[in-house]
């Protein structure tokens, strides 16, 4: 299961590479035929607002997967394995709680605007409600996996606090852990 999941963020990546791509012709386009023709594309704004909200729905997805997200953890350091791993618990029950309502309110969403078009494509607007479907499913699935393999004993003690303090701190420990490695007598 866990190498779906790496293949299927692998194309969660390649989506939002080609999403990103897409904005950028359709918004530079746009102002070049604005600015220069006197033209422009209709569908721009509202195609590149769609992809937007696409590709920050589906980058979390990635990051939840990695565990990217920021969060504060030095209270949890702190703790014994036995602390972590009820924490970890806790956590990942209360968060698939939340992705449990935000599937709920997306459905809800996509219903109520199933038959209402955009005003330039003229497609429905339950493309923008479905991200929020696509991201509670598949996270849903991600912490679901986690927690059983918490409650399995499948995961180690070093993978038991699952978020990351700061960007910087991160790069700081990558950096003091090469810089062991490369001390005579350490360990490879």
């Amino acid at each position: 299961m866990t190498r779906w999941l790496d293949r299927c963020c692998t194309g969660i990546e390649a989506l939002i590479a080609a999403a990103l791509a897409v904005m950028v012709v359709l918004v530079f386009g746009n102002v070049v035929l604005r600015y220069g023709f006197n033209s422009g594309i209709t569908v721009s704004e509202e195609v590149s607002r769609w992809l937007f909200i696409w590709m920050t729905f589906l980058g979390a997805v990635v990051a939840l997967k990695e565990h990217g997200h920021l969060g504060v953890d030095m209270v949890v350091q702190k703790l014994p394995p036995i602390g972590k791993k009820i924490c970890l618990a806790v956590g990942h029950a209360v968060m698939l709680y939340i992705v449990w309502l935000l599937l709920q309110g997306s459905i809800a969403q996509a219903r109520i605007n199933w038959d209402v078009t955009a005003p330039v494509t003229g497609a429905s607007m339950a493309i923008v409600y479905a991200a929020g479907i696509v991201f509670s499913v598949l996270a849903g699935l991600i912490l679901a996996l986690d927690l059983l393999r918490l409650l399995t004993g499948r995961i180690a003690d070093h993978e038991l606090v699952m978020v990351q303090e700061s960007e910087e701190a991160v790069q700081l420990q990558q950096i003091l852990g090469s810089q062991d490695n490369k001390q005579p007598g350490a360990r490879p």
